[in-house]
């Protein structure tokens, strides 16, 4: 790099050679990615299990995030190099398609990474690695399915459902309340789901929360909570038996689309403009009227006057509702959205039990909710936190269980948690290396060592001796035949995990395996990094 001039005698930077670029081919290559991809997961191994530690990351305006889960510290991390992005759309790939497991999925495709380092090292071919791990994840997915529970549940017995949501919420920081938290989760989920084709769209639950209050105050509310408050304050607090009309079009005159002038040089010209004003306004509100709607909520806003004239009609309002509540909106009262007063009638008006103003102690926070809706297929979890941090860390606390409830209703199977399923698996992996013959049986015992990666962070975070943990749960699971056995990370005096109720979706723990190997396989047969040259 050097200063250069120019004819003004201003400086500027020439950045000599930037053409060239630096080029990793071969075993280094290989290694490089590898090296890379271990640090990231290194980073997320201390955030696993219910001990699991938090992580503290700053954006760059200064907002700070405290959390533990996987895919947050992932996507909020400033990662540079490509094996480290790829990483990063692993966990992301975890969290949109289960929604839980997204530390582990890391955490076990970098133990992957490092053993094939050390098969390298010894030589063997990185595609002979590759194919060994994909039998090996086969083997492992085969004993999944053989561990695997199904259980029954129903709308009356709902308790096999939060017993996994709890397993979910005790690494999370509403692990004191998970009871009330699984249950209202659940609860939520088969509100909207649709059992007969085994379905859930998770868009219908809405999180919503308000810094303030306690973790005890959260409740679910079978309707909707908005943000919002009445336009005028004399307006009714409570509405009953309400009949709501859900406006696109705003309480004013319409506005020319051209540039326009009005010259008003009289004050009978200025009394007449304001009188065509107010009976525009006024013909806006006998519409709803006539329609017979009790509560209007508008998209966009309104002025002091037409908020005046609908007062004096006795006709409650709401203003500025953003687009996909009023989506929702629509969805639980039955109502049909109006883009314009002329197409508003009756049959479009939506119908609620309840409409009430909800405060907050001594603050000025207001907050609408919307009850007793006719079709409950949109319902709120509302959450209280003492500052905005904990709040969000509620929220993604509370999404990962709705995704477990929703897997469950898709597919009711499952597998035990405490490291008991991967230590099972790593037993299967073993037996099935002894039957291979060639060099992928090497690969294959990498890929039972790896798996064992889990059950030793497990016991880490916990505070308990690693070694010794899953040497005493491994060598019980071989002598006993028991895969429920796993490490016991809240001191229950028990290693079986059936006794302790923790339980993981089957559906998520195999897709962590096969994601995790895919990843690896891709990683493993990359031979040419090429990277930009550092500045001279």
């Amino acid at each position: 790099m050097s200063l250069a001039f120019d004819e003004f005698g201003r400086p500027f930077i020439i950045l000599r050679e930037q053409e060239k670029k630096s080029r990793i081919r071969g075993i280094e290559a290989q290694k490089a990615n590898i090296k890379a991809a271990k640090a990231v997961a290194r980073i997320l191994q201390s955030s696993l299990g219910p001990k699991g530690m938090d992580k503290m990351l700053q954006s760059p305006d200064g907002d700070v995030c405290i959390t533990n889960d996987g895919a947050t510290i992932l996507e909020q991390m400033e990662v540079e190099n490509q094996i480290g992005k790829l990483l990063v759309e692993l966990s992301k790939s975890q969290d949109q398609e289960i929604g839980d497991g997204t530390t582990g999925v890391v955490v076990l495709a970098g133990a992957l990474l490092e053993q094939a380092e050390a098969l390298l090292d010894r030589g063997i071919h990185p595609l002979r690695v590759a194919e060994g791990y994909e039998r090996a994840c086969k083997a492992a997915i085969a004993n999944l399915d053989r561990i695997a529970h199904s259980f029954d549940f129903s709308l009356d017995d709902i308790e096999p459902l939060v017993q996994t949501c709890m397993t979910t919420l005790s690494s999370k920081i509403v692990g004191r309340h998970k009871r009330d938290m699984a249950e209202m989760c659940v609860k939520a989920v088969l509100a909207v789901a649709d059992l007969k084709r085994k379905d859930v769209n998770l868009e219908l639950i809405k999180v919503d929360g308000k810094v303030g209050g306690r973790l005890e105050d959260a409740k679910l509310v079978y309707g909707l909570v908005l943000d919002k408050d009445m336009s005028h304050p004399q307006m009714p607090k409570q509405i009953k038996d309400a009949r709501i009309a859900i406006l696109t079009c705003p309480f004013e005159p319409p506005k020319p689309k051209t540039k326009h002038k009005v010259d008003i040089d009289t004050v009978e010209k200025f009394e007449a403009l304001r009188e065509t004003e107010k009976q525009y306004f006024l013909d806006m509100v006998k519409r709803c009227k006539e329609s017979g709607a009790t509560l209007v909520i508008c998209q966009w806003g309104f002025d002091d006057e037409a908020n005046h004239l609908l007062l004096a009609n006795d006709l409650p309002a709401v203003r500025w509702v953003g687009g996909v509540e009023l989506e929702l909106l629509a969805m639980a009262t039955g109502a049909r959205i109006v883009p314009r007063f002329s197409e508003l009638s009756a049959d479009k008006l939506g119908r609620a039990a309840t409409v009430r103003e909800m405060s907050f102690g001594t603050t000025k926070d207001r907050m609408l909710v919307i009850e007793g809706c006719p079709n409950s297929r949109a319902v709120t979890i509302f959450v209280r936190g003492g500052n905005k941090m904990i709040l969000d860390e509620i929220k993604r606390s509370l999404h990962d269980a709705l995704c477990v409830a929703r897997n469950l209703v898709r597919d009711n199977a499952i597998v035990y948690g405490g490291g008991a399923a991967e230590i099972s698996c790593s037993l299967a992996v073993e037996a099935a290396a002894e039957a291979q013959a060639g060099v992928e049986q090497y690969a294959m015992r990498a890929f039972a060592d790896a798996l064992e990666c889990i059950p030793l962070a497990l016991a880490e975070n916990s505070g308990l001796p690693p070694i010794e943990s899953l040497t005493e749960v491994k060598s019980r699971q071989l002598r006993e035949g028991n895969p429920h056995l796993g490490i016991d990370c809240n001191d229950a005096g028990t290693n079986d995990m059936k006794q302790q109720n923790v339980f993981e979706t089957l559906s998520g723990k195999k897709q962590q395996l096969f994601l995790a190997t895919q990843v690896c396989k891709m990683i493993l047969k990359i031979d040419d990094v090429i990277q930009p040259a550092a500045y001279e």
